[in-house]
């Protein structure tokens, strides 16, 4: 399934609403959105307008400071909030890496370091989020390719609402219908080389898999990680959200 939204300039711009929970619930659709950068958007555009008619009132940028000061942001306007939480605080090039290394084990690996050096920023992410749905209002996160950052965010979440684990991987996955995209967009800002990485810009399920257990076997799962890792009560945040997010599937 496709759930991406169609932009002009964006090409990860996807609803989570729809997943089914394992309750015979689903994510109330048009609330929770996640995204490659916003700061590809442009005033007066229809993609400018597409987003603006969505009703987005909080955006959460996961991005670094300087890829922010480098690539730009989305545009100030009064109908959002914008906050910038760079969960990620060791960088790595993917592009660069040897054809050898194997991308399950490598991207895994890198977001639990994300997991475990992000946790304040991660905590004010989740605490927006439940904000946002407590005042029933659209919110989106991003970061530059809405893939990993986003991802790992995104698996949270999901996680919380009482997503599947399978449909958690599955989300994951879909950042690569957008893969061609990427790479053309990666070669335009390098004047036209290959990345030397078979692996980038692909999201094999084995990633999120193994990051999943990873958090599993260090802290029980994802509820366990909100409790020990981010100091937060797993238990009224999954309510917060899933009170406000979840609605009966229809027969």
């Amino acid at each position: 399934m496709d759930r991406h939204i169609r932009f002009d300039a964006l090409h990860n711009f996807r609803d989570l609403g729809g997943y089914t929970t394992t309750d015979s619930h689903r994510i109330r659709p048009a609330r929770l959105y996640r995204t490659d950068s916003l700061g590809k958007l442009t005033e007066d555009t229809p993609d400018w307008s597409r987003f603006l008619s969505l009703g987005i009132r909080t955006v959460i940028d996961l991005r670094y400071p300087w890829e922010i000061e480098n690539r730009g942001r989305i545009p100030d306007h009064p109908s959002f909030t914008y906050h910038n939480l760079s969960i990620e605080h060791r960088p790595y090039n993917q592009a660069t890496l040897p054809p050898e290394v194997a991308p399950g084990p490598y991207l895994a690996e890198r977001y639990m370091e994300v997991a475990q050096d992000g946790t304040k920023e991660i905590r004010s992410a989740l605490e927006l989020v439940a904000k946002a749905a407590e005042s029933d209002t659209p919110l989106v996160f991003h970061c530059a390719k809405g893939k990993d950052r986003t991802g790992l965010l995104a698996a949270l979440i999901l996680g919380l609402l009482g997503v599947p684990e399978a449909t958690i991987i599955e989300d994951y996955t879909l950042t690569e219908l957008a893969a061609p995209a990427f790479l053309a967009e990666w070669k335009a800002l390098n004047n036209g080389p290959t990345p030397t990485w078979p692996g980038f810009n692909k999201t094999p399920p084995e990633v999120m898999r193994l990051f999943l257990a990873s958090l599993t076997t260090e802290y029980g799962g994802i509820e366990g990680y909100v409790s020990e890792a981010l100091s937060l009560n797993p238990g009224p945040l999954s309510t917060t959200l899933r009170d406000a997010l979840l609605e009966r599937r229809p027969e």
